[in-house]
């Protein structure tokens, strides 16, 4: 097992969230703060606020994927209830290229975390060719990344990465009293 699926399995994103897979394309995701996500990494809501780069390896422009951004643990790790909550959606991203050349079908939202440590996921799916994702979700809580990727006829996933927030607390003001 190669050290990026180790990471996977270890942050509970291979089986809580998607099945066993053998990465097969480079993704590579930079928020405007040149932060690269890496696997387990923590990173301040505040760095998050715009849609980060999301750039997508391949083959060739006639490859087309779908990425997803969620977190598995709204609105709290020890009540996740509304278990996916979806960040953004982007599709027919042609390889070779990043997500801004895609169909952005829902908005990205930035993360938010409210009690305790989130992870926030991206998983990368191959299109079996253009368009094959006609119609974003209905609402953004309670999505489910498997049967997503069954319903539309998607691929295992080809790359997936995270990353941990948690709520960052405002700055203490001295009391002089």
């Amino acid at each position: 097992m190669s050290r990026e699926i180790d990471s996977l399995v270890v942050g509970r994103v291979v089986g809580d969230v998607i099945e066993m897979f053998n990465p097969s394309v480079t993704m590579r995701v930079t928020f405007s703060s040149n932060t690269i996500v890496s696997n387990g990494h923590e990173l301040a809501p505040s760095l998050l606020q715009s849609k980060p780069r999301v750039e997508v390896g391949g083959q060739d422009l006639r490859s087309f994927f779908t990425l997803i951004m969620i977190d598995p643990d709204a609105p709290s790790p020890s009540n996740p209830h509304m278990r996916e909550y979806l960040h953004w959606m982007v599709t027919d991203i042609p390889g070779t290229t990043d997500a801004s050349f895609g169909r952005e079908i829902v908005r990205y939202e930035a993360p938010k975390p409210v009690a305790g440590i989130h992870r926030y996921i991206f998983v990368l799916f191959k299109q079996s060719g253009r368009q094959t994702v006609s119609a974003a979700p209905e609402t953004r809580e309670c999505f489910n990344t498997n049967a997503f990727s069954s319903y539309f006829g998607l691929s295992l996933p080809v790359a997936a990465v995270y990353f941990n927030a948690q709520r960052e607390t405002a700055p203490r003001r001295r009391s002089f009293y």
